[in-house]
């Protein structure tokens, strides 16, 4: 896979998961799921999958990233709801960080697992099953 087709990919994503587009998750992903379709048709055959495994962590930090925005204040209370402790719910919320630092915290990533992206859709560029 060239770089180039790559930046190209991500500079797509990027512009579908603008964190202030205030679209709802579940539509995101459906714009997602037509790129990536593509993407994976394309270069699915290919036999290295680091890159591949790679671009599908970088979506999904996009995602939970995109996800914590629109929470904002809530934020607190969504980790709860999602079944994060009290304490990594309270200090992910009054963090001093940045929504693109959280999106990679355990908080984030317990509260909106892989297989979430997966239930509602989103493609996986690699076969591997990777969070």
């Amino acid at each position: 896979m060239a770089d180039k087709a790559i930046e190209k990919l991500k500079v797509t994503i990027r512009a579908l998961t603008r964190r202030t587009r205030g679209h709802r998750l579940i539509d995101i992903v459906q714009k997602l799921k037509a790129a990536l379709a593509g993407w994976k048709a394309y270069f699915g055959i290919a036999e290295v999958l680091s890159p591949l495994c790679e671009i599908d962590k970088w979506v999904r930090r996009r995602l939970r990233c995109y996800a914590w925005k629109q929470w904002g204040s809530a934020g607190y209370r969504e980790l709860r709801k999602r079944g994060v402790t009290v304490r990594e719910a309270w200090n992910t919320s009054k963090s001093a960080y940045g929504p693109w630092r959280l999106s990679q915290t355990p908080a984030l990533s317990l509260a909106l697992p892989a297989r979430l992206f997966r239930q509602t859709g989103l493609p996986e560029l690699a076969l591997a099953r990777a969070a």
